[in-house]
Formats: C-alpha cells, structure tokens, sequence
C-alpha cells in the first residue's frame, strides 16, 4: 500500500467499484485537505454517490484503497467502519432520512448521544444548529408534520450538530427551492469553513459547485480533466480543478 500525502486528512487510490458487474468506478484517485469544501460534479449515474459510499466507509470498493487520515478506511472490519461513521463521519442525502417517532431536535441529536453525550448538552446543541438553519420553531414537531424542505434543514442540522471531520453530502440541496438552496448552502458552506469540517459535496449543479473550494468531475466512472496516474494524484490532486 502507498501511504496517502501528509496534507490529506482524506485520501483515495484508484477505486474501482462494480454493481452486478455494471462498474460505476473505474480506478478513480482524489484527495481532499484538512478543511477543504471540494465538490465532486458530473451527470446523474456518473458515480458521484458510489465515490462518497466508497470514501465514507458505507461500501467495501473491489479494489483501490482509502485512507482517512493515514489509517486505512479500506481494510476496517464492518464494525470499525460504523464507529467511524459514527465518530468521524456524517452523512446528508437528497432524502433527509429522518426518525419519523422523533422530534425535529431529537433527530438533530440523535448523534450525539449515540457517542455518550449527555441529553441536555445534546439538546441545547441541536436546537442551536436548528435555530441556524432558521428551523428552530420546529424543534418539538416530527418529520411527519413538516414540509420536504425543513425536513432536509433538520437533516443538515443533524450531520452538523455532531461535528464530524468529513461531512459526505449527497445532493443535499436537490429538494430545496431556489431560494432555500442558496441560503442553505452558504450556512453549510460557512458553518463548515468555521468549524474546520472537510465536506465532499456531489452535485450536478454547477451553481452548488461554485462554492466549493475545487472541483472534481466525474464521467462514467472515471474522473476527467486530471491526471490519471495515482502518484501524481497524490502529489497534484488538490491543485487540479475540473
């Protein structure tokens, strides 16, 4: 195995991944730094989700390696990788994947309690999180009782609540209305910049990748418009913008 770069708290080699023999990767390389927002872009069913599942631990790739920083994300046991998922880690999807017998604060700090925080510090963090994304009054309601996009807020609060060193966001803002996306993003875009959260972001939207630090397009699998060997990924990877 190729140690990852110093300056990389994420790291990929190569990943290639396969569903029922149909690949959605094939051999693609990237890095991201302490703190980056890099967006990875392309058309729907490019590979943008497998990447993220790849990097996030939630899928084993067929080959190539992942490295988060320095410890090798690829070769953790099924066990090992849900502890950093929970640890380390959060997740936004297009589908905000809330607890429906939960309340909107409940989900919010279903996280942290989860790592053993206690219930009232727990409380006052998500309800802080909430009142940022403007969602606040909604604390004490469940996901049944709320439009798609507060839902998603809640959602957001929830991965940002818990403070993770990579924040893998899915299309987070696909369901929102224009007006709700670009006020949502620049709270997580901020939010992230200020807390020192590494946040890989797929989208197909360019105006969403705009507020990335770079870029990382993906086509059929491969990446595009970067070098193609591993080495020099390692050396240039966050140098290069698609």
């Amino acid at each position: 195995m190729v140690a990852p770069p110093d300056n990389d708290v994420l790291w990929a080699r190569t990943l290639t991944y396969a569903y029922g023999g149909s690949p959605a990767l094939a051999g693609v390389s990237l890095g991201a730094r302490d703190g980056e927002i890099l967006a990875v872009t392309g058309p729907r069913g490019c590979g943008k989700t497998t990447l993220l599942k790849c990097l996030s631990g939630l899928l084993v790739p067929d080959r190539g390696e992942v490295w988060f920083n320095s410890a090798p994300v690829h070769t953790l046991s099924p066990l090992g990788r849900e502890q950093l998922r929970r640890d380390r880690f959060a997740w936004i999807d297009t589908e905000p994947q809330l607890i429906a017998e939960l309340t909107a604060w409940e989900n919010a700090a279903l996280p942290l309690m989860l790592r053993g925080t206690g219930r009232r510090e727990a409380k006052s963090t998500a309800h802080e999180w909430l009142d940022r994304l403007d969602i606040g009054e909604c604390a004490r309601l469940r996901p049944a009782a709320l439009p798609q996009a507060q839902r998603q807020r809640v959602a957001m609060a929830r991965a940002l609540a818990s403070a993770p060193a990579v924040l893998f966001a899915d299309e987070p803002t696909a369901p929102l209305h224009s007006t709700d996306r670009a006020q949502v993003l620049r709270t997580l875009t901020t939010a992230a910049r200020s807390h020192g959260i590494t946040v890989l972001l797929a989208t197909h939207d360019e105006e969403v990748a705009t507020l990335a630090d770079r870029t990382v397009a993906l086509l059929d699998g491969r990446r595009v418009g970067s070098p193609h060997s591993p080495e020099a990924e390692g050396r240039s990877a966050c140098s290069v913008s698609a």
